[in-house]
């Protein structure tokens, strides 16, 4: 427990078996309660490592989902637990967990009820590797997404997330895409619904087994961001309705 209230961290994985250990090695179990591990359909040993280190909530998809399809069911697995704060961290180490005890705190004084850890906020990305085009993207998406959607976050595209119980049951994020996109989506319905976010500074790694779409899919994902932030403009001005906003 922490300050009375259970941390739930969930690792949505696929084929990180050669990195799992080292993440899981460094989560501060003192103050997380339980450890979700979801493995959509990988090709090598993700989940029987999860089990060999002892993770108690392992669970493997029959067909692969997809990325959001992986968090969908981390997220309800989480609540299900009885969870009051959740982390979703990937356990291909390319994020430290060494930051869960800051994001966690803001969250559990009611700082603030969603917390990310930002590649952008330093100079982490680029010395961590990012490769150019990416951070380049990066700040092109997100200059973008600030203007249509009124935010003033430093990225949208972590992957490091931590979100109260409260939030999660409140933003339909069930209706979201069960592809990359779906990360863009729950921080879309955050601002959406009002919530405020936090960001923690955070160092990232990039190597080879760090996971990693490629150029393709990268601007398959970014249309497909312009495409959220437009729909959260038109649908602020009444001019649309989003299932994804409820």
């Amino acid at each position: 427990m922490l300050l009375g209230q259970k941390l739930v961290v969930i690792l949505p994985a696929y084929n990180a078996e050669k990195t799992l250990a080292r993440t899981y090695a460094e989560i501060p179990m003192d103050i997380v309660d339980e450890v979700v591990l979801v493995d959509d359909h990988s090709t090598d040993r993700t989940a029987e490592v999860g089990r060999e280190l002892g993770i108690r909530h392992v669970l493997v998809h029959p067909q692969n989902r997809g990325y959001g399809g992986n968090q969908k069911t981390c997220y309800n697995k989480a609540l299900e637990l009885g969870a009051d704060l959740v982390i979703m961290l990937h356990p291909d180490y390319q994020y430290t967990p060494r930051l869960i005890e800051s994001m966690a705190y803001l969250a559990a004084h009611k700082v603030y009820p969603v917390v990310i850890g930002s590649r952008i906020l330093g100079k982490g990305a680029l010395r961590g590797g990012m490769p150019l085009y990416k951070y380049v993207f990066n700040r092109m998406l997100t200059l973008t997404q600030n203007l249509l959607m009124g935010q003033k976050l430093s990225e949208y595209h972590t992957g490091y997330r931590l979100f109260t119980a409260e939030v999660l049951r409140n933003i339909p994020f069930e209706k979201n895409s069960d592809d990359f996109v779906f990360d863009n989506q729950m921080l879309a319905q955050v601002c959406f619904f009002g919530y405020e976010v936090g960001e923690v500074s955070c160092p990232t790694r990039y190597f080879d087994e760090a996971s990693s779409i490629n150029f393709r899919r990268s601007t398959v994902y970014g249309l497909g961001v312009l495409r959220v932030a437009l729909m959260y403009r038109l649908q602020k001005w009444g001019l649309l309705r989003s299932p994804i906003f409820g």
